[in-house]
């Protein structure tokens, strides 16, 4: 069931950065399974770079993070989880079926009638059935999006990790997006984390979110998006929620 108790990722005391140099500290927060989850922040906060630590594609300088109880792992063997990346990271050579067919063939035994069936369904699943023979040239930046979405999800993953999902795309491509995300969110009790700034998406789609903000180097806020945008005393929350600049400088 979205949304239920049960931690499918926990942070707890993390410290993470480069070369030694904090960018974030003193993380600690957990992504209930089957939510939607935000990673909220102002350009320069660190938004991309935690969700690569999530990911397990770098180290954390300090602290922990569990997955199912376990560190994130990328150690040979098919990944846990799904990830769209901000460009969607279509290999443009390639056809969506092949596309998507690629993790498929890399890390199942399926056979290739068997890959084209799961390939066609995924593509159904996030509506470019009969698009299975176009190169992402051939496509909008929503479909893009819609098919790097079915590749993330080839492999039956429980957590999808999505980074700026709706950044490039028009307002009605977007809104359509994010219905995409809950269907799969509600259908499917895929555990979603997004890491975005788009206030549309993040109020039609996020149930709890974290804020991050650069100059505190961590967390300033964590929960229901519309509550801290309506009842947040934080200046630095509400200024986020409700596009207000602070000191200057909006943020965004």
């Amino acid at each position: 069931m979205p949304g239920t108790s049960d931690p499918h990722i926990s942070v707890s005391g993390l410290v993470i950065g480069w070369d030694g140099a904090p960018l974030l500290e003193n993380l600690d927060f957990a992504i209930r399974r089957g939510e939607i989850f935000a990673i909220l922040g102002g350009s320069g906060c660190g938004k991309s770079t935690l969700l690569r630590h999530l990911i397990g594609l770098n180290a954390p300088i300090r602290g922990e993070i569990l997955v199912d109880g376990a560190p994130p792992r990328l150690d040979g063997r098919a990944p846990e989880a799904g990830v769209l990346f901000q460009s969607g990271a279509l290999l443009g050579s390639m056809t969506l079926a092949e596309n998507v067919a690629l993790p498929l063939e890399t890390w199942t035994a399926l056979q290739p009638h068997e890959i084209d069936a799961v390939v066609r369904s995924k593509l159904r699943l996030v509506g470019l059935g009969g698009f299975e023979n176009h190169t992402p040239d051939e496509l909008s930046g929503g479909m893009k999006k819609r098919a790097g979405i079915a590749r993330a999800l080839a492999l039956e993953p429980e957590l999808v990790y999505l980074d700026e999902p709706s950044a490039g795309l028009d307002p009605i491509t977007s809104a359509e997006l994010d219905e995409l995300l809950l269907t799969l969110n509600h259908g499917l009790g895929t555990t979603l984390v997004v890491v975005t700034h788009e206030l549309p998406s993040i109020f039609s789609i996020a149930g709890r979110c974290i804020l991050l903000d650069r100059d505190a180097k961590g967390v300033i806020a964590e929960g229901d998006p519309r509550d801290l945008r309506d009842h947040s005393g934080d200046p630095r929350v509400s200024a986020f929620f409700n596009r207000k600049p602070t000191g200057g400088e909006a943020h965004l």
